[in-house]
């Protein structure tokens, strides 16, 4: 067992270097070998919730929790659709007065919307707090950024409102188009809409649960990376919805429209439909594409007014001229390059001849404005001469 535990410098191969050549080896090879750059710590993400603001201070230390089981139990399914990361929770406390504060911190303002969405109140009041808010007595909901807060008060007072804008500043922002709010529900028609029963989901989970009036697997989300918003409208003649769906291109929209056209037309005789489509009148049952957004119109409303709302959906699109002269081919880019070298060509060259020309013209100036000749050649005094002849 001893002979086999040699020292690797007693092989054949070892054993025929000199003995300076290994010194050396083992001498500078050690001094070559780069040592391993430290590793950086990621920097640590902001605190979700600020220790104080506006007079009020936090009691404990906030909890905090990266499993949306803690956030929502019965919902989680629906928090991972909306893309959450963080739950922070904590006590404040301003002279007699308490707060209690849950934050969700999501992946983008587009998740932290659907999730204000998903949890607002019916018949709660909107207010101006962050970037939406609603106020159900002495509760209040309201999303900024990337985040979502759930606030209760003990007890409501006139700043209360104010209070909370400044917390709304105060939270982390995201950066460039993660702060960005989803454009779809820009598209609802505001006329007639009930506030505060408008629901944006990116997932089945939050379309169902919402009160998704289509069939979940006919939206398409897994495949078509879909978005949705379901709006309620209240009219005279009778109550309806509007369902706008959005899709990455006009093209998967289109067929998504001939999907949705052939499930309308096949009718409710194997009881497949949901119980809002079940509920519509056939005459508001009314479908339109707009580029790449699909407008499904249901409920009870009359055949004028279903159209008048169906009509007033139209997507916009901007359109930005990255190249005023249109697409460039190949050859032509070629041949603007063989160009462009000729003319840097032609440009060093005149420059050059305009250089020898200043600087040989004003020599030769300057020697006749002395007398003398304007060449110098035939002066030997203004030249060196080896004369290598002899």
């Amino acid at each position: 067992m001893l002979r086999a535990l040699r020292s690797p410098f007693s092989l054949p191969v070892f054993r025929a270097l000199p003995a300076s050549v290994l010194l050396l080896s083992v001498l500078v090879l050690p001094a070559l070998a780069k040592p391993a750059a430290p590793s950086t710590p990621a920097p640590a993400a902001p605190p979700l919730l600020p220790t104080d603001f506006a007079g009020w201070s936090l009691s404990a230390p906030a909890q905090q929790s990266n499993a949306p089981e803690v956030a929502d139990a019965a919902n989680a399914p629906v928090l991972k659709e909306y893309g959450f990361q963080q739950l922070a929770s904590g006590h404040y406390v301003n002279g007699d007065n308490n707060l209690s504060l849950r934050a969700i911190r999501f992946q983008d303002a587009s998740g932290a919307y659907g999730a204000f969405t998903f949890y607002r109140r019916p018949g709660s009041i909107e207010e101006q707090i962050g970037h939406g808010a609603a106020w159900d007595g002495s509760h209040v909901l309201f999303w900024a950024g990337a985040t979502l807060v759930d606030a209760t008060f003990d007890k409501v007072t006139a700043m209360s409102p104010a209070e909370l804008r400044e917390l709304a500043k105060d939270l982390p922002q995201p950066a460039s188009s993660a702060n960005v709010a989803p454009p779809l529900p820009v598209y609802l028609p505001h006329q007639d809409l009930s506030a505060g029963l408008t629901h944006y989901a990116i997932g089945p989970e939050a379309y169902a649960r919402g009160g998704g009036v289509l069939p979940v697997a006919l939206v398409d989300f897994a495949s078509s990376s879909a978005e949705a918003v379901t709006a309620n409208y209240a009219t005279r003649g009778g109550d309806g919805q509007i369902t706008l769906l959005m899709y990455p291109t006009p093209q998967l929209a289109a067929a998504r429209l001939r999907d949705i056209d052939a499930f309308l037309k096949a009718g409710n005789s194997q009881a497949t439909w949901p119980q809002p489509l079940a509920e519509s009148h056939s005459s508001s049952l009314l479908t339109r594409r707009s580029g790449p957004i699909v407008a499904v119109i249901s409920g009870s409303l009359p055949a004028a007014t279903a159209h008048k709302l169906l009509n007033q959906v139209n997507y916009q699109a901007d359109v930005v001229w990255n190249n005023p002269q249109g697409y460039v081919s190949e050859g032509s880019k070629v041949a603007r390059l063989i160009l462009g070298i000729f003319a840097l060509v032609g440009i060093l060259g005149g420059s050059a001849i305009l250089l020898g020309l200043f600087l040989g013209g004003g020599r030769a100036l300057y020697r006749v404005m002395r007398g003398k000749p304007a060449s110098a050649f035939q002066e030997e005094t203004e030249f060196i001469q080896l004369h290598l002849e002899d």
